[in-house]
Parts: structure tokens; C-alpha cells; sequence
């Protein structure tokens, strides 16, 4: 029996929204967060696919998120766009600002929307793409739990803070990246201890900060920043920009809310929008950019995604891979009583 199941977006975006309707979620806000998780499984990104469905699913159980929860946009003048999603999960308060985001980026040549008040589990990649197939270059920024060490420490004071952009390329996938500023992304962690599989070196020290690879020992002390001092600045800068600039959670504040449940992170998002057009000739900007991309490629190296692009080129001709277990976890929640 193979450990992979091969199936339908149609097969998962059913089962996603039955998971989550089941569990107190309306329509609105299951649709939003299945398009998120639909689109991780699909380009292979199993930190962020239907594993987030279990997240989501326990952050309701511990009542940290708001069930009930309506977005509200505040449109006001200039740049920045607000949206206050109310204590509820993000992908819905995203899709209620990308637009109004957008339209700022057209009229004033960069745009910024400020999330605020959010529980936050999915990838930021889907938030850029949605910004490149409008045109459009995109930044995001995001804190999240105080689960990481900074450079030189051993308590956890950072979030895993992702930081993702975005250009957008005429006739091809757009260039974009997104990563924690921690060695590892948190729900990549918690796939090896489902699996019982160690850690690449370098990720994470125990409660005493003493380097190791066991999963359970890093999460009872702290994971670690890439790149030593330059990831923990990076990671310190996402505190700021999309904590305290924005009048949002720190990660520490976050993990203060969360009590020990085990919920997804709470706190805000900066989501920022540039419109090439407005900053100087776009065909001159686009070629630069496409013979920087060749000079990567020519020399035999990757852009980043492209291994998630060839996964979503893969999941349209052989269906969308799940791994068993997991299917079956998430199968056992839509059977509840």
C-alpha cells in the first residue's frame, strides 16, 4: 500500500470544508481557508497544506479564535489599507483587503495593508501571488509565536517571522519567495516529530541550550534563527514592522495569549503592494529583471518556487498527493460526533 493518496482538488476542498464547517467555521471563512490549505497540498508545501486543517481545528478547540468572527475593512485616505479580522482566522480578512490594497498600489505607486487582530497558520506565498497576477511586486511580513532563540541567546523571544516577496513576469510564473527567519518553519517541525524524524543540525537547542535534533526537546526550548546574527536581525525587524509599527502583537505577546493551548499564532500582518509602473518604466524594469533571472538560471541555479511550480504542474496531471495518515487524521475529524 503506497503511503501517498492521489486526489481531486474537488476531493479536498469537500473534505476541507466539511472539517471545518463541522467544527463551527461558516461558509465564508472555511471557503477562505480551504483555498489557502488546497494550494499548499497542490504545490507540495506539506507545512502548509491539509496538515493546517488540524491546526485550525485545534486552535478552535482551545476557543482561541473567534468562530463568529466579520473582518471589517476601514478604507480610509492615502496608502494604507486596514482590515481588523476580528479575532478570526486571516485568509478571509486577506481576501476582504486585496483589492482595496491593490487600488492604492495604482493610485500612489506602493500600497500597505495592515491586518490586525488575526489568528495565522497559512503560508504567505498565496497572499503574494495574489498581488503578482495583478502586476503587481509584493512584500509580507508576519511574526508569530515566540518559539525562537535570537542569535547568541537560548530563551525564545522570536516568532518564526516569514518574510515572502513577490515579482510578477510576463508570461511566466512569477519569482517569489517566502521563509522563516527560524532554521526550520515551525510546521515543518512539528511534521518531524509526527514522524519521529530528527531535525537537520543547526534548527534548535533544549531547555538547558544545548544543541539538538530531537523535535521534542526544541520545543521545550527554543528554536534558532538562519543564518545566525543575520537571521535574528531580520527576524527582529518582522517584530517591529508587523508588531509594534503596526500596533500589534509582539510573537511574545502572542504566546502570552495562547496559555499553553497550542493554538495558532494571534497577532497582525503587513502586507505591502508596488506598482512598477508608478516607480519608472515597467519594460525597462521587466528586462532587468528577466536577465538577472537568466544569469541565475545559465549558471545551473534555482529560482526559488520553482520546485513548488513543478509540483503544481505535477498535482494537475497525476492529482493532488496526500499522505495517508494525515488524510486519514483529517477523515477521523469530518467523523466526529
Amino acid at each position: 500500500m503506497t503511503d501517498m493518496l492521489y486526489l481531486s482538488p474537488e476531493e479536498i476542498e469537500a473534505l476541507s470544508m466539511r472539517v471545518l464547517q463541522k467544527h463551527g467555521l461558516g461558509v465564508d471563512h472555511a471557503a477562505a481557508i480551504t483555498e489557502v490549505v488546497l494550494a499548499g497540498q497542490r504545490d507540495d508545501c506539506q507545512s502548509h497544506g491539509v496538515y493546517r486543517i488540524l491546526s485550525c481545528v485545534q486552535t478552535i478547540r482551545k476557543g482561541k479564535v473567534n468562530l463568529a468572527a466579520r473582518p471589517v475593512l476601514q478604507d480610509g485616505a492615502g496608502a494604507i489599507v486596514r482590515v481588523d479580522a476580528d479575532m478570526g482566522f486571516s485568509p478571509l480578512a486577506f481576501q476582504l483587503g486585496v483589492d482595496p490594497l491593490a487600488d492604492r498600489a495604482r493610485r500612489y505607486g506602493l500600497g500597505a495593508l495592515v491586518i490586525q487582530r488575526c489568528v495565522h497558520f497559512s503560508a504567505l506565498w498565496p497572499e503574494i501571488e495574489a498581488l503578482t497576477d495583478r502586476e503587481l511586486v509584493a512584500l509580507a511580513l508576519t511574526p508569530s509565536h515566540a518559539w525562537v532563540a535570537p542569535a547568541g541567546g537560548r530563551r525564545p523571544t522570536l516568532g518564526t517571522n516569514p518574510i515572502a516577496f513577490g515579482w510578477p513576469r510576463d508570461g511566466k510564473d512569477p519569482y517569489v519567495f517566502d521563509f522563516a527567519t527560524s532554521a526550520i518553519a515551525r510546521g515543518d517541525l512539528e511534521l518531524h516529530r509526527r514522524s519521529g524524524q530528527p531535525l537537520p543540525a543547526g534548527c534548535g537547542v533544549d531547555a538547558q541550550g544545548r544543541p539538538t535534533t530531537d523535535p521534542l526537546d526544541v520545543m521545550a526550548g527554543a528554536m534558532l534563527t538562519f543564518g545566525g546574527h543575520k537571521g535574528s536581525a531580520l527576524s527582529t525587524m518582522v517584530e517591529l514592522m508587523a508588531g509594534a509599527l503596526i500596533g500589534d502583537w509582539l510573537s511574545s505577546e502572542s504566546l502570552d495569549y495562547d496559555e499553553g493551548a497550542g493554538a495558532s499564532p494571534c497577532h497582525g500582518e503587513l502586507i505591502l503592494a508596488f506598482d512598477p509602473a508608478m516607480f519608472g518604466d515597467p519594460l525597462q524594469a521587466s528586462a532587468r529583471a528577466e536577465s538577472l533571472f537568466e544569469a541565475i538560471e545559465s549558471q545551473g541555479a534555482r529560482l526559488p518556487s520553482q520546485r513548488r511550480y513543478a509540483a503544481r504542474a505535477r498535482s494537475r496531471e497525476q492529482g493532488i498527493a496526500v499522505p495517508r495518515a494525515m488524510y486519514q487524521d483529517i477523515l477521523a475529524l469530518a467523523s466526529e460526533a
